[in-house]
């Protein structure tokens, strides 16, 4: 693929032209029969508070409003949003009663369940009719299908992990907080009637067809293109060849850090040590807190005397580090690894003296770390690393695991070589809440299948000869649908608490994948949906079944 797009005055296009986003519907009062109780008595909500009731109420059945923190938050932005004699009334977020709310709701979701083939169609061909409108602009002559075209509606800030600011209001996004990019010369988006976009923007040298300024943390949130278009596709090759640069000077880059925790000033012994983990253990630079973000997060330039404890060499054992600290989303990170002794000592030399809260790398931060990796790789950042080791990683694993044996078997070895890199990433996620019905419903199918295969043996005994070959072929086809079971149980339940999708999407290099499929004769699909083949049709075409990272 030859990286066309990239002009040396930095423009990424030269013609763009979209209809703007799909703004989210406007609110629907309840209807008059769906009330609301505060201290056992019925209050009629404004709308605007209403509103902001019932995002609660959708979520009652859900573990979050059971939660302090949610709970907190919720009622806090709920109160901004009422009257003043609703704010007067409602004191105390125990005496509201939303079951009303919640039954109703409940009710229009098993409605949407149970609708008629007639309706689900009209909803289908009104979201095509959005899509075919909104859903692609044109971009240098082409057009390309942009990602997510509807601006999110409002409702409750979950977050992930422990997230302070989780039960938050997302509040409505408006057309006076949107940004529109386009075109001089196109035909520039029209906000709803009534309305104005806070600004017409024509900038090419960014890819972005829309933005807006999310209310809990600050951030800029986006309208791109699909993975699919071209422009992403180039902009993902180009990611993958740049960790793939890394891989030919990696061992000169190590070699380096290495005789760095040797120097005689502290901010280089410290920078090496850095970078160290950031190899070894993907740790990210740090910097991912938006600004005015409460949370206690840390990346490996940030880390505090607090988050490391440290075990001394003893009876033939390593020195081991022990990692615990809040990683970005609030997702924890605890790991305990064994490490050189010189970084062990070094570890050590920055804790002296100091307290609990003081940070570790006292003479580092992030724009000294990436202006170091700079000077020592052009393009070269901390999530380069991270995207090299993760690729390297899946690759090696893949070599291991795999073995001549049937498709599900091949699958499996897939998953864990994928599970070993979401493990090295720390890409967590919660078991799923319908996990532990799920497995039960699969050992249901394996004891039935185990049941119907013992029956086919026990046939196949009792049968005369001429049954005995068409029982054994049946029996057989029993043995590989148990065994498929089987495996899937497998793989479910060592995925329980992995995300597999983070890694899969954004860390590992398709080719590798793709090249994979195509040596042990597996169709794509097994491993890409439909969507992520659309995001990496560049690497479908391009890999060979012998490409190597």
């Amino acid at each position: 693929m030859e990286c066309s797009l990239w002009a040396t005055d930095g423009s990424k296009w030269r013609f763009l032209e979209h209809k703007g986003p799909v703004m989210a519907a406007p609110y629907e009062p309840l209807p008059s029969k769906v009330r609301f109780f505060y201290d056992g008595k019925q209050m009629k909500l404004a709308p605007q508070a209403e509103e902001v009731a019932t995002f609660f109420a959708k979520m009652l059945d859900h573990e979050y409003t059971t939660k302090d923190a949610f709970r907190k938050n919720f009622f806090k932005d709920w109160r901004k949003e009422m009257t003043s004699e609703e704010k007067s009334k409602i004191t105390d977020l125990k005496k509201c009663n939303f079951n009303e709310m919640g039954e109703y709701f409940k009710a229009q979701s098993e409605a949407r369940k149970a609708m008629t083939k007639d309706d689900k169609l009209k909803i289908k061909v009104e979201n095509e009719r959005l899509l075919q409108e909104y859903g692609f602009c044109i971009m240098d002559n082409h057009k390309e299908r942009i990602a997510n075209f509807r601006i999110e509606p409002p409702g409750l800030f979950r977050g992930r992990g422990d997230h302070p600011k989780m039960g938050m209001l997302k509040r409505r996004i408006r057309p006076e907080d949107i940004i529109i990019n386009c075109s001089k010369d196109s035909k520039h988006p029209k906000p709803p009637p009534g309305t104005k976009w806070k600004e017409l923007r024509h900038d090419n040298k960014v890819t972005w067809l829309v933005s807006w300024t999310e209310s809990i943390q600050g951030s800029i949130k986006y309208i791109m293109l699909n993975p699919s278009s071209r422009i992403k596709g180039e902009k993902d090759w180009q990611k993958y060849e740049t960790a793939r640069n890394l891989k030919k000077c990696v061992d000169r880059l190590r070699n380096q850090y290495r005789e760095d925790w040797k120097s005689k000033e502290m901010r280089i012994r410290q920078r090496a040590v850095a970078l160290y983990f950031i190899d070894k253990l993907a740790l990210r630079a740090g910097n991912e807190k938006e600004e005015g973000e409460s949370a206690d997060t840390v990346g490996c330039c940030s880390l505090r005397v607090e988050h490391i404890n440290l075990y001394p060499e003893k009876d033939g054992q390593e020195f081991v580090v022990e990692f615990d600290f809040l990683g970005k989303d609030s997702i924890r990170y605890y790991n305990k690894v064994p490490v050189e002794k010189r970084v062990f000592k070094n570890l050590q030399l920055f804790m002296e003296n100091k307290q609990p809260e003081d940070d570790l790398f006292d003479r580092l931060n992030t724009s000294i770390l990436n202006k170091h990796l700079q000077e020592l790789m052009d393009g070269l950042t901390a999530k380069v690393f991270r995207t090299y080791n993760a690729s390297i990683t899946l690759q090696q694993q893949l070599k291991e695991l795999t073995t001549d044996e049937n498709l599900p078997a091949k699958i499996l070895s897939y998953n864990r070589a994928n599970r070993a890199v979401a493990i090295l990433c720390n890409h967590q996620r919660a078991p799923p809440k319908t996990f532990e019905k799920s497995m039960q419903n699969l050992q249901t199918k394996i004891d039935a299948k185990k049941d119907q295969l013992s029956d086919a043996k026990r046939d196949v005994k009792s049968a005369k000869a001429d049954l005995k070959v068409r029982r054994d072929e049946k029996s057989k086809k029993l043995e590989e649908q148990l065994m498929k079971l089987e495996v899937q149980a497998t793989d479910r339940e060592e995925n329980k608490q992995i995300a597999l999708g983070t890694s899969k999407l954004n860390y590992l290099d398709p080719r590798i994948s793709v090249a994979w499929c195509k040596k042990w004769g597996i169709p794509i699909e097994k491993i890409y949906n439909k969507t992520q083949r659309e995001k990496f049709a560049w690497a479908i075409d391009m890999a060979e079944d012998d490409y190597e990272f």
